[in-house]
């Protein structure tokens, strides 16, 4: 029975982890740029259960592990809104900010300009160009963003917008403010900007509700089998210490 209960166990570890995943995922379902998350799962195979009665000595436990969390960088649908800072990516591309950690990449395209004049993302990071921060001056007017990238006003061109592609994708490291870490930047080999337009987020709310309400009835079925594994033995308990009274 013990063994029963540590492998429920650690199937309720694995589903309060996947838990967690899809509801972050729910929390940034209206977040520009959001890739989702997925846990994935792998058998643990443990040889340990021990006893005469079975037809080898040692008999296999199978426990569940949550083996990695991948992302979904599957596109988001791109919304046209006019807004002359907002700016969608066709392709698999990211933009590069700079933050006080170091560059960090990111799809959410809603710029703005700060105080000093500078491009800046939602979190207020600086937007990296080939040349470093996109600066504009009060008087500049007209930004333009072509489809390579290339930002101008009425003072003429301002720079290029760095887009940045992964061989693998999979190896950046997501962090909070929707960025994300780590990889190997490459150079952009086809990704499309799109000004006046915004990537929403790749979530799709039935789908991850779905998910939650599996996820929530299979823990609750576990901790109701384990309930009853220990109403079993107190059952055997009892009768084991009324038979010796």
């Amino acid at each position: 029975m013990e063994n029963a209960q540590l492998i429920g166990l650690s199937r309720q570890i694995a589903l309060q982890r996947q838990l967690d995943v899809v509801a972050n995922n729910v929390a940034n379902i209206n977040t520009t740029g959001f890739k989702a998350e997925q846990v994935l799962f792998e058998e643990y195979v443990m040889p340990v259960a021990r006893h005469r009665d079975f037809p080898t000595l040692d008999q296999p436990l199978s426990y569940v592990q949550d083996w990695a969390t991948i992302h979904d960088l599957s596109a988001g649908t791109i919304v046209q809104t006019g807004n002359e800072f907002d700016v969608a990516l066709d392709g698999e591309g990211f933009f590069a900010v700079e933050t006080p950690a170091g560059e960090r990449w990111t799809r959410a395209g809603a710029f703005q300009i700060n105080n000093d004049g500078t491009l800046v993302d939602p979190a207020g990071n600086p937007v990296l160009g080939l040349g470093g921060p996109i600066r504009f001056g009060p008087e500049e007017t007209g930004i333009t963003i072509a489809a390579d990238g290339t930002v101008s006003s009425s003072a003429g061109a301002r720079g290029q917008l760095r887009i940045v592609e992964f061989a693998n994708a999979q190896e950046l490291v997501r962090e909070g403010a929707n960025l994300f870490s780590g990889g190997t930047p490459g150079l952009n080999a086809g990704t499309r900007v799109m000004q006046g337009h915004i990537e929403r987020s790749n979530v799709s709310g039935v789908s991850e509700m779905a998910e939650m309400i599996r996820v929530t009835r299979a823990y609750e079925s576990i901790a109701s089998l384990a309930q009853k594994q220990d109403e079993m033995r107190r059952t055997a308990i009892q009768r084991l210490g009324e038979a010796n009274a």
